[in-house]
């Protein structure tokens, strides 16, 4: 049944590929960026942001951008939502982007399984034989709060689309049906609406804006309908169809490993697997079977279970329920009481990324999988694609409320182009971490891509497809026979020295990694909306390892604002805190300069201020008092005066040997902190300006934004 409901979606998405192709790429006219400007919301009938594919991503942006004030709709080709597990681990970045989003961290928080039933991956021979090795993942400083907010997370995405889904109608936002979108034909789209079964298939970039033509069905037959907007967003996935439209190729590693994801129940397994080894991936090698199981939620025994496939030899025909079913038999070791095949799907593994971001004038931007797609070894997938969200929804709110000219956008493509050339390069470092396992087990995946190469470009066009499969199987049943329990042992020879390598990986913790704090949080823009208050570049990061390090904290513009617990100083008798993150409000432009009580940073906010309101750019100021003040309250509205837009805060420290909030940013307090309001630093000065203040805070301002200086 699920096989057959596959193959009914592939016959349509094939369908729906032929209509998009009879569209030739008329869309790409350019016009003067002057006319685009001068057009952007002027015109109440054009939707300012179409946000195309309603995954996490696209749900994502839906939410910031509509709570920085943005109108957008979101277009989704599938009548329904997915409820097939794919991407399941969150970091601490984007839990602190979800922390922001109406309390979504601490839903997921609580709603995802224990801690302890996914910290670890697991080696073995099947999930009721011998245990071939472990691997914790999780340790004590990733549970301290000390270096971010809020905690990493294991949880299923279509039950994170679930909860942003539920945020978006708290929102006002409706789903709208293909039916009722036939009915509203001749209407706008209007915003907070989801247009379910809704296919992107042209894009024309004319004077008004863009028109984005989406096809439905209607009473058994397609039909159209025009969206006018200002900016599309194309976040729909690897195959991405507005990446397709406006020509944008992407560069990389093709074809890495196909595989099939098997979606299964089984409470009986779930509950044997939290009672007698729980873990979060399962790595399984016997000489029946290879698989990597992984467990979303072991209390309500659902499994995705990945398999290799090669096709043509092997097809997806081949995976009905009753073989998915013996399958897992054999993996797990003996029957299970209760197993229910809900779905089954092919995928194949890319490392590649656009070559652009931003086309067609910066109106039309990829974000997520339709940007970068990464082998799912490390979480970099979904979590890349919400920070794109987060970098990209303030730079457009921005542009609509013309704090920024429409040039700005670029500047989403030069720092998230080189976050996921960085990320891709990472993920195949940890996809080749995993593949160390097999290959110290005498099983070298890449003999086995190579024998199925040479079966398809040899042999393969002159042999009958039953013989060429039986070839294969049997060059795998011969490789699979090293895991048998004669060879695996220690007191075989080989054997012995096979798991002794097998021991020393997992020593040396050269395994796949599940955690990179250092480039989860640590990763820093090193071109785009910033500004150097010496001039000379940021060195580039260091080359990905593959390997864990700590993240050390750091102000340099580009990186995150390290996190420090804080209190109000106008209110010291309380015990609540909050995190320097959330200075930063999810809920408007506004940029952030924080400054230490001292004389000359009350100068130095006094030119920022003068320099803000000139440019007209919404500013705060924050000025952070050291731990066990108490006489200070007042003295910044008299420094400050007139303005009043600034607040005073606290340091709250971990312990009496922790350092203070300007030695987490390797400052002195003589320095400042200039925030945007995506949380990452635009600027600083480690030692306060020396020229005129006012001059150079325009310059910075300038320089961020992307802004010309005006003549005089």
């Amino acid at each position: 049944m699920a096989v057959l409901g596959l193959t009914r979606r592939f016959h349509g998405l094939s369908s729906i590929a032929s209509r998009i192709s009879i569209r030739p790429f008329k869309h790409l006219q350019r016009r003067p960026s002057s006319e685009l400007k001068k057009n952007i919301g002027k015109d109440d009938s054009i939707l300012p942001v179409l946000i195309v594919g309603a995954g996490p991503v696209g749900l994502a942006l839906s939410i910031l951008l509509t709570k920085l004030g943005v109108k957008c709709a979101i277009l989704e080709k599938n009548t329904t939502f997915s409820r097939h597990p794919q991407a399941h681990f969150i970091n601490n970045r984007s839990m602190e982007v979800f922390r922001k989003l109406d309390g979504l961290a601490d839903e997921i928080l609580s709603s995802q399984p224990p801690v302890d039933f996914w910290r670890k991956f697991i080696y073995c021979t099947s999930l009721t034989g011998q245990i071939l090795g472990s691997v914790d993942h999780m340790q004590p400083q990733d549970f301290d709060r000390s270096v971010s907010p809020v905690s990493v997370a294991h949880f299923s995405q279509y039950k994170l689309n679930r909860l942003l889904l539920e945020k978006l109608l708290n929102l006002g936002f409706r789903i709208v049906n293909c039916r009722e979108f036939d009915r509203l034909n001749d209407v706008p789209i209007k915003e907070k609406e989801i247009l379910m079964g809704h296919e992107c298939i042209s894009i024309n970039n004319a004077d008004h804006g863009v028109t984005v033509t989406a096809s439905f069905l209607r009473e058994g037959s397609y039909a159209e309908k025009d969206i006018r907007c200002n900016f599309v967003v194309g976040a729909d996935g690897a195959g991405s169809t507005v990446r397709k439209l406006v020509g944008i190729d992407m560069k990389g590693e093709r074809d890495l490993q196909k595989l099939v994801s098997v979606h299964f129940m089984s409470k009986d397994l779930g509950k044997y697997l939290m009672n007698e080894r729980p873990g979060m991936l399962f790595f399984i090698f016997n000489s029946e079977a290879i698989g990597v199981l992984v467990a979303h939620d072991l209390k309500q025994g659902e499994f995705v279970l990945q398999v290799p496939f090669y096709p043509p030899q092997q097809k997806l025909a081949d995976f009905s329920s009753e073989m998915c079913e013996r399958l897992i038999f054999k993996l797990v070791g003996r029957e299970l009481a209760d197993i229910n095949v809900m779905d089954v799907k092919p995928w194949v593994m890319h490392a590649e990324v656009a070559e652009k971001f931003v086309s067609c004038n910066n109106r039309i931007i990829l974000a997520g999988d339709s940007a970068h797609r990464f082998p799912p070894a490390g979480g970099f997938g979904m979590n890349t694609g919400v920070q794109d969200a987060h970098n990209l929804a303030w730079k457009i709110a921005s542009v609509l409320d013309g704090i920024t000219p429409v040039s700005f956008l670029s500047t989403y493509e030069m720092e998230r182009w080189q976050v996921a050339n960085f990320n891709t390069e990472l993920s195949v470092q940890n996809f080749k971490s995993a593949m160390a396992v097999p290959s110290a087990l005498g099983l070298d995946p890449t003999i086995a891509n190579a024998v199925h190469r040479a079966i398809n470009d040899s042999i393969g066009t002159i042999l009958p497809e039953g013989l060429q499969r039986s070839i294969l199987d049997g060059i795998f049943s011969i490789g699979r026979a090293q895991l048998s329990n004669s060879i695996l042992n220690e007191k075989n020879a080989l054997g012995s020295h096979r798991l002794s390598k097998l021991r020393q990986i997992f020593e040396e913790g050269k395994s796949l990694q599940l955690q990179f704090p250092a480039e989860d949080l640590g990763f820093r823009y090193l071109k785009g909306a910033l500004a150097s208050d010496d001039g000379c570049l940021p060195n580039p990061p260091e080359p990905p390892t593959g390997r864990r390090r700590d993240y050390v904290p750091s102000a340099d513009p580009g990186s995150r604002l390290p996190h420090m617990n804080i209190r109000l100083l106008s209110n010291l008798s309380s015990k609540e805190t909050f995190s320097t993150l959330d200075l930063v409000s999810v809920e408007k432009i506004e940029f952030l300069l924080i400054i230490a009580p001292s004389e000359e940073s009350y100068n130095l906010a006094q030119a920022a201020f003068k320099a803000a309101e000139e440019l007209k750019i919404p500013f705060r100021i924050c000025v952070v008092w050291p731990e066990k003040s108490t006489g200070g309250f007042g003295r910044s509205a008299v420094a400050l005066d007139p303005w009043t837009s600034f607040i005073e805060v606290v340091e709250v420290r971990n312990s009496q040997t922790s350092v203070s909030w300007w030695d987490i940013c390797q400052m002195t307090d003589q320095g400042a902190i200039l925030v945007r309001p995506d949380e990452h630093v635009a600027w600083r000065t480690k030692f306060g300006i020396t020229g005129n203040p006012v001059l150079e805070m325009k310059r910075v301002f300038y320089t961020v934004l992307g802004i010309k200086p005006r003549q005089t």
